[in-house]
């Protein structure tokens, strides 16, 4: 399958459930022609029909863009997830078909970490339990179970960009703040890392969590770690919602081994506002449920669509594959007096030296070369000083190389 560029204006980009207005503000500010359908997560033959003419499509994390689907997307070249998780993108069926993904990992790290930051000090003032009896006509006004936050240890297990900053944060309201990584990482402030899990969950008033999720973090906190917290301590889950065995929390809390948790992510989540949220932690007094609103901030989501469009756009207009989650990378210069030739292939011997010999055969100089290649593609771009007709010479004669998935001319 393959593609040669078009003029700004012929390249559609489908904008899919409540992506940023700032996403089609960088859009429009460059020239692409939108089709506009932020108020709809489309599904089945809807979906199908709807990005069998984009070009780029952006998505938050409802749109399931799977093998079937990316199938049906004959003229696409690039996804942007305008969010941080990349789940909901068969990564591997957009990878063999040519097409990057990009998403957002950092734009909503502050939403996050004050998010944590609120939730620490509502649990450490047992605001859960109060709020719940003041619903139901209490009155519990008294100190019992209310602590500062000052001078209590707050335990961050995983210390990266949203970690680092709950520490700093907490350490600014006066709190000694651990962690734990499995990586060695360079501590910020006053932190201080532990020499295990173990030992972080023993000392901590608070733990936050802040891991991705992967096999070997899927129910890091179980029933025996959950068992080597404080008692008393409090649990904070922004991260992903395996981490936690939310069954062994919830007797966790319901026993009083814990005083109480904060938790925004869950492993089953409803998929629209209309499905029901089921969960073992719903009725206890001391939790605090949110769903999935850590990064949701009009701020974040503004950050996040300038972030995604413009990469983008730098892909469509570029080439470049700088942060792409399922594509080797390759940060471009500009080609100004040049025609840049995107050529995209299977990981197999020969291609380059075949995609040479198409120009060489043609007595035509290579300005600049640049190659990347994964496990199973590989992503060669090529500048050349020719003219119009003779780019989409060589682009139809790189197509002919067995193992090409798409080529492309950017003019």
């Amino acid at each position: 399958m393959t593609r040669t560029s078009f003029p700004r204006q012929d390249i559609r980009v489908l904008l899919l459930e409540g992506v940023s207005q700032s996403a089609v503000d960088a859009f429009h500010d460059a020239g692409y022609s939108l089709i506009d359908r932020r108020d709809q997560s489309l599904a089945g033959e809807a979906l199908v029909e709807a990005i069998g003419g984009a070009h780029l499509v952006g998505i938050r994390s409802r749109t399931q863009l799977d093998a079937e689907v990316l199938a049906h997307a004959r003229k696409l070249i690039a996804i942007g997830c305008f969010c941080i998780g990349t789940n909901q993108v068969d990564l591997e069926a957009a990878q063999l078909a040519g097409i990057p993904v990009f998403n957002a990992p950092y734009s909503n790290t502050r939403s996050v970490a004050e998010l944590v930051i609120g939730q620490t000090i509502m649990l450490m003032r047992g605001i859960p339990r109060r709020n719940a009896e003041c619903h139901r006509g209490g009155w519990s006004k008294n100190a019992a179970g209310s602590h500062e936050v000052r001078g209590k240890t707050l335990g961050l297990v995983g210390y990266g960009h949203i970690g680092t900053q709950v520490g700093l944060m907490a350490e600014a309201l006066g709190m000694q703040v651990l962690f734990h990584d499995i990586e060695t990482k360079l501590a910020l402030g006053n932190a201080r890392a532990t020499a295990s899990l173990d030992e972080l969950l023993a000392r901590s008033d608070v733990v936050s969590l802040h891991v991705p999720e992967t096999a070997g973090t899927r129910n890091l906190l179980d029933a025996a770690q959950i068992a080597r917290m404080r008692p008393d301590a409090h649990l904070v889950n922004a991260s992903r919602g395996t981490v936690v065995d939310v069954d062994a929390l919830a007797e966790a809390l319901r026993s009083g081994h814990l005083g109480g948790a904060a938790v925004d992510v869950f492993p089953v989540e409803p998929k629209g506002q209309d499905e029901e949220f089921t969960s073992p932690l719903r009725g206890l007094d001391n939790v605090l449920l949110t769903p999935h609103v850590g990064g949701s901030t009009l701020e974040a989501q503004d950050n996040i669509g300038v972030e995604v469009a413009a990469k983008l756009i730098r892909y469509s207009d570029n080439g470049s594959t700088l942060s792409a989650v399922n594509f080797p990378e390759v940060a471009l210069p500009g080609h100004d007096g040049s025609r840049r030739i995107l050529h995209i292939h299977r990981n197999v011997p020969g291609v380059l030296s075949r995609a040479n010999e198409v120009f060489s055969g043609r007595g035509i100089n290579i300005d600049g070369q640049y190659l990347r290649t994964d496990a199973k593609v590989g992503y060669v771009v090529i500048d050349v000083s020719a003219s119009e007709q003779q780019a989409a010479e060589l682009r139809a004669a790189l197509a002919d190389i067995p193992g090409t998935i798409r080529t492309r001319v950017l003019y």
